[in-house]
């Protein structure tokens, strides 16, 4: 039986010692007010430096990449000069120790994420293929070697990377994967690859592609870096893919390889299998589970000005009717939670704590509300939305796709539902 007044007295200590200038009635008559922008006041979560981190992306989003990003979306032009000023900021593989990153927490990585697609889903994706994906694989699996030669310029900006898992036949089934590697028949020391990949973000402009491929003589899957001034005409292709409806002011292309000779020391050494792949894929989701909320923020602030600002029925502005009401409300609600749960990850993740599913279930849940809600405030709009100097309508287009890669929003519901009940959906 609890002895109710020892428990009493306990926790008047722990309240005493947590806050002990602070009564239930200062508490409650304090100045604090409801911050449309943060309704949950995630902002307390965060330390300084994480502020200051988030701050300086904002900054750098807001004056040097928004005013690029229609005519980057209008004419599929990406400028590689991007992934250089982000580096200059430190930007890139901010979560990475050492070889001259940044080496900051995880949440402040996301809070990056979450500024940059809150301008476009597409500059967000070119960065976090080059950070998360292409840096990550490196530096998780890659020897030291391969630390020491490629993390500094890609650190810098100076050195474009990308990710090669995805083929045309096998997206959301990489196991099957056809990309073969075999021993070279006349470079001793070298292993040949062919096979092709696609959609993949960067390939065109990438000095250093990390390809996945499965060893001819043992059945295995490896990484390769693959270094474009390496390789004999011929060999490596990388034809950009055109014509996009979404995500248009990043660059995607394919890799095609024809017997691409790769130098042995340029496998990553130290995995095999699914894991290698799946562990950079984790990083990049979770950066797309902050990333969506920047975007559905984005919507979220120019849905509420047009509506204060457009007039209707007798001279009101929009932002009178219920309707109008709910739908900020909806869009709201879903970019605190989701921030809220990106952040609980992050924090897990950086104590060792985080698991693949907590990230399934966020990268899920996040893409799904902030595609969901971006489509029903772009009705806020009207016809208007169709313009694409409203924002809202490029957003929608972009948060379809964020819904779509790296693990479409099915797949995650059939990893959680494994974890759930223990049995296998995909097979």
């Amino acid at each position: 039986m609890i002895n109710r007044s020892a428990f009493r007295a306990a926790t008047r200590q722990i309240r005493a010692s947590v806050r002990p200038s602070v009564t239930r009635r200062q508490a409650s008559s304090s100045s604090a007010t409801f911050d449309w922008e943060d309704p949950l006041a995630a902002k307390e979560l965060y330390t300084e430096e994480e502020l200051a981190i988030q701050d300086t992306a904002r900054q750098y989003c807001q004056e040097r990449l928004f005013p690029r990003v229609l005519e980057a979306y209008r004419n599929e032009n990406y400028d590689r000069k991007i992934l250089e000023e982000m580096g200059e900021l430190g930007l890139l593989g901010a979560s990475i120790e050492g070889y001259g990153c940044a080496g900051v927490s995880t949440v402040a990585s996301g809070l990056i994420t979450k500024e940059v697609e809150r301008v476009d889903s597409g500059f967000r994706s070119g960065m976090s293929v080059q950070s998360s994906l292409a840096m990550t694989g490196i530096y998780e699996f890659g020897s030291q070697e391969q630390k020491d030669k490629f993390l500094p310029g890609l650190a810098k900006g100076k050195i474009l990377g990308c990710f090669g898992l995805t083929e045309p036949n096998h997206g959301s089934d990489p196991g099957s994967m056809e990309s073969v590697a075999r021993e070279h028949p006349t470079k001793k020391g070298y292993y040949s690859l062919s096979g092709t990949k696609t959609w993949i973000t960067n390939s065109p402009i990438s000095d250093v592609l990390l390809v996945w491929a499965r060893l001819e003589s043992t059945g295995k899957i490896r990484g390769f870096l693959i270094e474009r001034d390496q390789c004999p005409p011929g060999t490596l292709e990388t034809p950009a893919i055109k014509n996009k409806t979404a995500l248009r002011a990043s660059i995607t292309g394919m890799i095609q390889m024809d017997d691409c000779p790769v130098p042995a020391e340029n496998m990553l050494p130290n995995i095999e299998g699914l894991k290698g792949p799946f562990t950079c894929l984790s990083s990049a989701r979770l950066g797309i589970a902050f990333g969506t909320m920047g975007a559905l923020e984005d919507c979220l602030a120019r849905a509420r000005t047009y509506a204060l600002e457009r007039k209707q029925f007798k001279g009101n502005p929009l932002a009178k009717y219920q309707l109008i009401q709910k739908k900020l409300a909806d869009a709201a609600t879903d970019a605190a939670y989701g921030t809220l749960a990106a952040t609980q990850v992050a924090r897990l993740k950086d104590e060792g704590k985080a698991v693949p599913e907590m990230i399934s279930m966020v990268k899920r849940q996040n893409c799904d509300r902030a595609l969901v809600n971006a489509r029903v405030l772009q009705e806020i709009f009207g016809g208007n939305a169709a313009s694409d100097e409203y924002h809202i309508g490029r957003h929608v287009a972009n948060l379809f796709v964020a819904q779509t890669y790296e693990g479409q929003s099915d797949i995650h519901s059939l990893i959680l539902g494994r974890a759930i009940t223990g049995v296998q959906a995909f097979v």
